[in-house]
């Protein structure tokens, strides 16, 4: 599996805490990493963080990000957007930095990905409509093969969860579970 990466969106502690039930949600995301890794995939773990440049550059217009910019939320530095501990990169993993929703846009992962041989995605974190909506939409343009954990994506909202996965993730990338990331 060299040529699958598993993409951990936003599983920092901010984020976490808006997420009902992140306990167990951090455990299938650990046995989904342990599998990608022993199978010879790539983690990489993409997370939401700003410095004073990234939040300056955020237009009022940006519904999502504003307020983030604003409050000077999830400053690159604060521990709250640092990444869980549980899901801590290890020598091998990829690692990036987002200032959007996606993991694509505004990053150089793609190009990285690309790099080790890469076209195929699970992705799995925070949150179903937000990153996770964005990020397979993004992947799904640049062509990538796509797998969604659905047991290991969660959003604060449980009916925004449930639409996403259901009705447009579903779509768009194969569903699989922590426990079998690989399934046909």
């Amino acid at each position: 599996m060299k040529n699958t990466a598993l993409l951990l969106l936003d599983c920092q502690p901010a984020v976490l805490s808006a997420v009902p039930e992140a306990g167990p949600l951090l455990d299938r995301l650990e046995r989904a990493v342990a599998e990608v890794r022993a199978k010879g995939g790539t983690v990489a773990h993409v997370r939401a963080a700003f410095t004073e440049d990234d939040w300056a550059a955020v237009p009022a217009a940006n519904t999502t990000f504003a307020a983030v910019a604003r409050h000077r939320a999830l400053h690159h530095q604060d521990p709250g957007a640092a990444f869980h501990p549980r899901l801590a990169p290890q020598p091998g993993d990829l690692v990036a930095r987002k200032t959007r929703l996606g993991a694509l846009s505004t990053t150089d992962l793609d190009r990285r990905l690309r790099a080790r041989g890469i076209d195929t995605l699970i992705v799995g974190g925070l949150s179903t409509g937000g990153a996770v909506l964005s990020t397979v939409l993004d992947a799904a343009d640049r062509d990538y093969r796509l797998h969604v954990l659905s047991d290991g994506i969660a959003d604060p909202d449980p009916e925004v969860h449930a639409f996403v996965l259901d009705r447009l993730l579903s779509s768009r990338a194969q569903l699989v579970t922590c426990a079998a990331p690989f399934a046909p």
